[in-house]
């Protein structure tokens, strides 16, 4: 092995990546063997360092750096090979971090000054090839963004010297096409290998019964998902177990049979089958038994201090005036509780855990409270309701679940959970915590995404900006890939704060490779185009839907003397310039009408040229006949984030964080076949993307079809 290791983070962003992968590879270029070993790691955070793109094996150690810090390693180590150190080398050697932007806006400028420099220059520092060259040449090769911006030509400078440093340096691309390999080989194989599931739980041996307990007071949403599947797969797949579903109904002011049915039918979506399904509500009169038994053992007390005096209290470890109550007292006020009188209603029951234990949910919580609502099952049968802290360790030892798999949320009440089982003598339940999933600008709160429905700010639970199971589903995300995320997720307890676009990614593998492809032309500023050497007669020709799947079928494909084409892409057109209408073959542009005041094309005029090399045209174009088909209008929907915001943090109100304006329309023509198209199903809109159906065509309502993020800053 060689004296240095250099270590790529396949993960870390490859516009930061190459830059030092292609100055070390010029250092073994340049020396008569190769003197430092590449080797790749399928991580973007080398040790504990999250800038870190490289690790660094020198004389000096080991270090895990930076793109600047590792560009000044290697040149410190190798001054022999790496060439001359002046000021206007280091100056752009300084702009690496600017150039790996992946947001057009940032990085333009950037690419303009540069464009400026080369003007009257061969190389970017002096005249002959140096670090400056091979690093900023690699932070453009690995940043599609400036790649994109290359290729349309308007940088002519960059792009010559560009094209110049590639064919000077012949060693870049094998350089840039191992790291590639590399980083789809380490991605291969850790969607191979998933999350880890051996998590040592105990017991195991003796029988798996696990529980899915969820609150029938909203729809289920993608932390529900988790943690519905994490308790399915370890009760049938890790083990050959049980899985119970406890409908958990103590709070009538909040549920509903609505909210109960959602959750039994997204559960049956995502593939999940109880074994038992049951409800906290069939145990009121046990758990009423287990209430009066632990106020008689002197464990619990009745208490009428008002909500905020209750909570200062908490707050501050200092005991209730009603702590010390008999236990005759708190018998007596837990039975006007139970008849939901006036006097009753002044009151709950709490459980004598400790008045200043540094664990704040161990400070005497709340186990009993009037509500004198109706229950959606029981009606008026009772007037007085356990909590979740309360029933829900009893009902688990009493349906007999021997792993209760929870969030980590809930690890600060796993003592007093325990407490509740020994000190009612039960049977013990072991616990595993794993971290809840976190998305950038996503609520998961249940009581916010109640109140955004609530207020109008979303249509519904169903809204597809909305992170319920239904939300997710009609802006097309699919099952399988929903739980492809999630299981390899896994039962870690780590908590990460994950993009959304992760989740996507996932979904477009799944949708790609089925999706038939379609054709819209939006409205706004779309012009007629007149296509000369047209047959006369407009006729349609049989394609493939997907050009890689047959299976997906053929539609009908209308070719006409005159197509729309849209304004975006007619502006970029050039007199006399040859460009191809996709899936019909190349044109010649012979006349382009523009509104003087406006700068917007009117009128094209195409010669058809079919015998013209369709790989050889700058500009590929979608298009559709005028006539041979009935064109479908269309409303194509984009959403944005609901928050404004990563994260929110205490002092946040949502109302304040919430995005003004997160849904975006607009009208267009599609090709005749999408009259055909039903409610869910998915297509791809030629160079637009992927988009489900949310309404379907009809004479005189255009179909309405949602965006489904794919992954690439998706929402």
């Amino acid at each position: 092995m060689s004296q240095f290791q250099l270590v790529v983070a396949t993960r870390a962003n490859h516009a930061s990546v190459l830059p030092v992968l292609l100055v070390a590879s010029s250092i073994n270029e340049a020396s008569s063997s190769a003197v430092i070993d590449i080797t790749y790691e399928d991580t973007a955070l080398l040790e504990a360092d999250e800038k870190a793109v490289v690790k660094f094996v020198g004389a000096s150690g080991t270090a895990a750096i930076g793109l600047d810090n590792a560009i000044e390693e290697l040149r410190a180590t190798f001054p022999h090979l790496i060439g001359k150190d002046d000021k206007q080398e280091a100056q752009w050697l300084s702009q690496l971090d600017v150039l790996s932007a992946l947001d057009f806006k940032v990085l333009d400028p950037h690419l303009q000054r540069l464009d400026t420099h080369l003007l009257l220059r061969t190389f970017i520092a002096g005249y002959s090839l140096s670090t400056a060259d091979i690093a900023v040449w690699g932070a453009l090769r690995g940043n599609r963004v400036a790649v994109s911006a290359l290729k349309k030509g308007s940088l002519v400078n960059l792009s010559r010297w560009y094209l110049f440093v590639e064919e000077l340096c012949p060693w870049t691309v094998p350089a840039v096409q191992t790291l590639n390999a590399a980083a789809k080989e380490k991605r291969a194989a850790g969607s191979k290998a998933g999350a880890s599931y051996d998590i040592a739980l105990r017991d195991t041996e003796k029988g798996v019964v696990t529980r899915f307990p969820p609150e029938p007071s909203g729809y289920l949403h993608i932390g529900h998902a988790k943690a519905a599947l994490l308790n399915d797969y370890f009760a049938h797949e890790k083990y050959a177990g049980k899985l119970i579903v406890r409908f958990d109904d103590t709070n009538p002011s909040k549920e509903k049979a609505e909210f109960e049915s959602s959750i039994i039918e997204d559960l049956a979506l995502m593939g999940i089958k109880p074994d038992q399904m049951t409800y906290t509500s069939d145990y009121f009169d046990e758990l009423y038994e287990y209430g009066v038994q632990i106020i008689k053992d002197g464990n619990a007390y009745a208490d009428d201090t008002d909500k905020e005096t209750m909570a200062h209290q908490r707050m501050h470890g200092l005991p209730s005036q009603r702590r010390d109550t008999s236990i005759e007292e708190s018998l007596a006020r837990f039975e006007e509780m139970k008849k939901g009188t006036p006097e009753g209603l002044r009151w709950c029951i709490r459980a004598k855990l400790s008045v200043d234990n540094p664990n704040k949910a161990m400070r005497d919580p709340v186990i009993y409270r009037c509500n004198l609502t109706p229950h959606h099952r029981t009606g008026t049968q009772w007037k007085v309701y356990p909590t979740y802290d309360f029933a829900c360790p009893i009902v688990d030892s009493k349906e007999g679940v021997t792993h209760a798999l929870r969030t980590t949320e809930y690890r600060d009440r796993n003592p007093q959970y325990q407490w509740m089982l020994d000190t009612l003598k039960l049977r013990n339940v072991q616990i595993w915590d794993f971290a809840r999933m976190n998305f950038i600008r996503t609520l998961l709160s249940k009581r916010k995404l109640t109140k955004l429905v609530d207020q109008g700010t979303v249509w519904g639970w169903d809204d597809p900006r909305m992170p319920t199971i239904r939300g997710i589903r009609r802006r097309g995300m699919t099952i399988p890939a929903l739980r492809e995320f999630i299981l390899k997720q896994g039962p870690s307890k780590n908590i990460t704060l994950m993009e959304p676009s992760a989740m996507w990614a996932v979904n477009k593998k799944y949708i790609d490779p089925i999706a038939p492809r379609h054709t819209a032309i939006a409205k706004n500023g779309m012009i007629k185009a007149v296509v000369n050497g047209a047959p006369a007669t407009p006729y349609t020709e049989e394609k493939p839907k997907h050009a890689k799947n047959a299976a997906v079928g053929t539609k009908k494909v209308a070719y006409s003397g005159a197509v729309l084409i849209e304004q975006e892409d007619a502006k970029l057109f050039k007199q006399d310039e040859e460009i191809t209408l996709m899936n019909w073959g190349n044109v010649i542009v012979r006349k382009i009408e523009t509104d003087a005041a406006t700068g917007a094309v009117t009128g094209l005029d195409f010669d058809l040229h079919l015998e013209g090399d369709v790989k050889k045209t700058e500009k590929k174009v979608t298009w559709l006949a005028t006539e041979g088909q009935e064109l479908i209008p269309v409303e194509l929907v984009d959403f944005d984030y609901l928050l404004n915001k990563d994260t929110l943090g205490e002092d946040d109100e949502l109302e304040d964080v919430l995005n003004p304006k997160t849904e975006f329309r607009d009208e267009a023509f599609a090709d005749g076949n999408v009259a055909d198209l039903k409610v869910g199903d998915i297509i791809q809109f030629d160079r637009k993307g992927f988009y489900r159906v949310d309404r379907a065509y009809a004479p005189g309502t255009p179909a309405v079809f949602f965006n489904i993020p794919t992954g690439k800053g998706g929402k």
